[in-house]
């Protein structure tokens, strides 16, 4: 194992990269593989097939790199203030969950996470290889987090911090450096259930697990075709992800906001309106989407989406005036 200074030297590099959280753990087989197998063969996947596929990889992260001795975590804070939106006309408006109000946290965070690779290079001896990873290699990020002390995951299978709470990105960079690995972080959920009874379609069977074919989130992104009727009124105004769970959990209460730039607020923004996400064309639509990673739901989904919340829109009954 390397000298104690090269891990403190990773969390440096890594501050100066600008993360706002960095943790190390071996690259061995996952702590909970039994759980995300039973998770797969119960359905609860949905129609995310890819889940399925590289199981062994997912499984035992070392299958990335040759090699692999260590994974370097990362966590980016994406946390934002949604703007007041004065609209006298009362026109509906869909919401769309934080993570896709900035630009598309896949280049940003990999991006990052090279530079981080870069110096490491430069400033360790030794021939050592590095692969970074942004939620697209068959990486299950949240289990690597949990066991790299970035965090506990939650009730509601979310990675929280006691201190930046849940809005922040995953990344990792699974190298050949033998790393000293930091010590896991104790649940601090407690008694609490506030994510679980507020989900608004029930995908919560049970703490600490999440059946993915009932949550916003999943139908909104990554389901394709039509939403299952039983499902459609509890999802709201939502058009593009969901964040619910989070709105209610305590631990982000005093979660800071971001100070990077990148995921300042853009298009297409936290409430856009429902007729015009109706009324894009493919033109439109490429153009709210460049640079976005709400372009992971095509334009049909997006017209899918904004019709159910219309629809919900017109079916929930106005607030009486104050008397």
């Amino acid at each position: 194992m390397l000298a104690p200074d090269t891990k403190q030297l990773v969390k440096k590099l890594a501050s100066e990269a600008g993360f706002d959280r960095c943790g190390i753990a071996r690259a061995e087989p996952l702590a909970r593989g039994a759980y995300l197998r039973t998770w797969l063969d119960a359905g609860r996947a949905g129609s995310m097939e890819y889940m399925h596929r590289h199981l062994n990889v997912r499984l035992d992260p070392s299958h990335l790199l040759d090699g692999a001795k260590s994974v370097i975590v990362v966590a980016s804070l994406h946390h934002n203030r949604a703007p007041e939106v004065t609209d006298e006309r009362g026109e509906p408006r869909g919401r769309v969950a934080m993570y896709a109000w900035g630009s598309d946290y896949h280049k940003v965070v990999k991006k990052k996470l090279h530079a981080m690779a870069d110096r490491l290079r430069d400033e360790v001896p030794g021939d050592h290889e590095f692969r970074a990873c942004v939620d697209t290699a068959p990486l299950v990020e949240r289990e690597a987090a949990a066991a790299a002390g970035v965090g506990w995951i939650g009730k509601n299978t979310l990675v929280l911090d006691h201190e930046l709470g849940s809005y922040f990105f995953l990344g990792a960079l699974i190298t050949t450096l033998e790393l000293e690995p930091d010590e896991p972080l104790p649940d601090r959920c407690g008694t609490c259930t506030a994510c679980l009874t507020a989900c608004p379609t029930g995908a919560f069977p049970a703490p600490y697990e999440m059946d993915a074919s009932r949550c916003i989130s999943y139908l909104t992104i990554e389901h394709r075709g039509e939403i299952p009727a039983d499902l459609q009124a509890s999802m709201g105004d939502w058009v593009f992800g969901c964040d619910v769970c989070q709105e209610v959990c305590p631990h982000n209460r005093r979660a800071p906001i971001t100070i990077e730039p990148k995921f300042a607020i853009r298009t297409p923004g936290p409430t856009p309106l429902l007729d015009e996400i109706l009324a894009w064309s493919e033109e439109d639509y490429r153009e709210q989407m460049r640079g976005s990673a709400a372009k992971r739901a095509k334009l049909e989904m997006w017209k899918r989406n904004a019709r159910i919340a219309k629809d919900n829109a017109r079916s929930t009954p106005s607030e009486p005036p104050p008397t």
